[in-house]
């Protein structure tokens, strides 16, 4: 059985099969001036995988064995990324109508010889997608930020996978010139990084799109000396740093007139380091709009008016630049009829993360007649481990919404709530979801998918593994409840968080135990992949017998375990010490310190439980 993900628009098998020789040559198009750098890729694929080195040539020869090339019928012209796949005993053939297409082709093939190495059944593939815009959304500010060479890795693999357009979440973590009291004590992105980046998302067929929160979300910015007079509470800025508190305060205030200002500068220096013709303004969750500085504005005018007409600013400056703008919808989905003031090129993100998300709010924006993405999610956030059944049925819901709805594009999320805790690598079987359902809009079974994603991304012969790590519990006490527990004490806490400790406890060790067992079946390339989720296992581990201590401490649950404090505390130090060198080998140091001072709050606490 060969996969193919996404799964193609139509799969014709036939008899026979094409055997890779090992002097072969790859053809490509020369008028097709990308067609080389394919052509390249596909050659490292077929040493890394069959272990074969084929020339690349401009002109057929008897030795041509894959040909690349433009001059699909044109009934496919008006089809974008549209590409036919021919495999025959003696000859592959790949022809799209464009270099999109090309290169979409090639990545199906790719994928066919990473299973098949050197032997390949022969089929006709004919394939494009049925939502144009297939996306993926990075939080490279709350927590996380990746090495550059790390981004270009992840550039690759989305590409793989056929998403065509990426998004990094910006709040503090730019660089932007004389504004080092934001980013003064981070590891941002600079100008080169984002420049290089968007040329190198080019290449792999991917429209880099600037994201930039510009309303709200903007802790860091409206904490410092310089700009908090430009927030609703500046006093606030006096406060200590809050995981917990950075998520649900600190919006500009409508009401001042530099705060527009401000927005509109920061845009300006950050949309011309993109290629790309959209700009994300974000402008999500302005919790604080109107209750502060801005209250009396907002007694007279209100508090939608307030939103209105200080988004509808910024959205017309971004069309006056010759962009489109987007912004997160769950502001305007609660009065959609007045985006119809917003400029007619404004898309609206339209997020949900439930695993039951309902298709309320994707109504809302069709029947408004406003352009959509739906938003799903990986849910990593506040994870070790993301949730990986959630993500899988929160994304099959919101790619099915996008087609019954008309959205634009799906743009599936992850998001670094909590400080991104989560390795990257851990979401990329969500990542996969979200590329699988929004090619063609087809749903596998969960056990499906989970399979080809095991056996074409993990290269492992059971085609388990997915499934096993989608069997670990959304934790009683785990990261998020360790943060709120430290930050606002026993007041966040529930009885029934402790009491299903022993069951989760029980969960995260059986996956541990039966992931050793499955390192032998995976491809060596890719054991170190998957041996990093023991260190996300430990640390899942390690916090729930941390909860079942504070549960015996706060509600009197008597613990089945005899771990004392101390024992727990220096397994946690130890722990961190693996921890941060994954962190490391993949980002920044950004807010990895912010971590630390929990985790280390937390050993020096149970200490004092001895």
């Amino acid at each position: 059985v060969m996969y193919i993900i996404p799964k193609p628009y139509k799969v014709e098998e036939k008899e026979g099969q094409f055997l890779l020789p090992y002097d072969g040559v790859i053809t490509i198009d020369n008028t097709c001036r990308e067609a080389y750098f394919y052509a390249a890729i596909l050659k490292k694929e077929i040493r890394e995988s069959a272990g074969l080195s084929l020339d690349i040539m401009a002109e057929e020869t008897n030795n041509t064995v894959i040909s690349l090339g433009l001059g699909l019928a044109d009934e496919w012209k008006d089809t974008k990324e549209a590409y036919c796949l021919e495999v025959a005993p003696g000859k592959i053939r790949l022809a799209a109508f464009d270099a999109a297409g090309l290169f979409m082709g090639v990545q199906t093939l790719r994928q066919l010889i990473r299973q098949g190495k050197t032997v390949i059944p022969c089929m006709t593939v004919s394939d494009h997608p049925k939502i144009s815009t297939r996306g993926y959304y990075l939080d490279v500010t709350r927590g996380r930020i990746p090495k550059l060479e790390e981004l270009k890795k992840f550039v690759e693999k989305l590409s793989f996978y056929k998403i065509n357009q990426l998004q990094l979440y910006i709040e503090h973590s730019f660089l932007f010139p004389e504004h080092s009291e934001v980013w003064r004590d981070d590891t941002p992105l600079s100008a080169e990084d984002i420049l290089e980046l968007d040329r190198y998302c080019n290449m792999y067929q991917i429209d880099l799109v600037p994201s930039l929160s510009s309303f709200g979300h903007l802790y860091k910015v409206l904490r410092t000396k310089s700009y908090r007079y430009l927030g609703e509470f500046p006093e606030m800025a006096k406060e200590p740093f809050g995981f917990v508190d950075r998520m649900r305060h600190h919006t500009l205030n409508a009401a001042e007139p530099d705060a527009l200002l401000y927005a509109k500068r920061m845009i300006d220096r950050y949309m011309e380091l993109f290629s790309s013709r959209y700009f994300n303004l974000c402008a999500d969750e302005t919790f604080d709009l109107g209750k502060g500085r801005g209250k009396a504005a907002a007694e007279q005018k209100g508090t939608q008016s307030m939103y209105l007409e200080f988004v509808g600013e910024l959205c017309r400056h971004v069309v006056s630049k010759g962009k489109i703008p987007m912004l997160w919808g769950d502001i305007i989905r609660s009065f959609p009829e007045a985006a119809r003031e917003l400029p007619k090129e404004t898309i609206c993100l339209n997020w949900g993360y439930d695993a039951n998300e309902t298709p309320d709010a994707a109504k809302v924006f069709a029947k408004a007649g406003i352009r959509q993405y739906t938003c799903p999610g990986v849910s990593g956030w506040n994870q070790l481990i993301p949730l990986i059944r959630n993500s899988y049925e929160n994304i099959r819901r919101m790619c099915d919404y996008a087609i019954t709805y008309g959205a634009e594009g799906v743009l599936n999320t992850d998001w670094g709530d909590y400080g991104h805790i989560n390795h990257p690598d851990f979401s990329v079987a969500g990542m996969i979801f979200g590329a699988a359902f929004s090619w063609q809009g087809e749903i596998l079974p969960f056990e499906e998918i989970s399979r080809q994603i095991s056996l074409v991304e993990y290269e492992d012969s059971s085609e388990s593994l997915v499934e096993l790590l989608a069997g670990l519990p959304e934790q009683g006490f785990g990261w998020r409840q360790a943060v709120e527990y430290q930050e606002k004490g026993n007041g966040s806490l529930e009885k029934g968080m402790f009491e299903r400790t022993d069951e989760d406890l029980g969960k995260i060790r059986e996956v541990q135990n039966e992931l050793y067992h499955r390192i032998p079946g995976i491809e060596k390339s890719q054991r170190s992949r998957v041996a990093a989720y023991l260190t996300g296992l430990k640390g899942m581990e390690l916090f729930a017998q941390a909860g079942s201590l504070i549960g015996e401490k706060e509600f009197g649950i008597k613990r089945t375990e005899g771990i004392r404090g101390k024992a727990l505390a220096g397994m946690l130090e130890e722990w961190f010490y693996d921890y941060k060198a994954l962190w490391r080998s993949v980002s920044r140091e950004s807010e990895l310190y912010r971590i630390q001072n929990v985790v280390y709050w937390y050993a020096d606490f149970l200490r004092e439980f001895d």
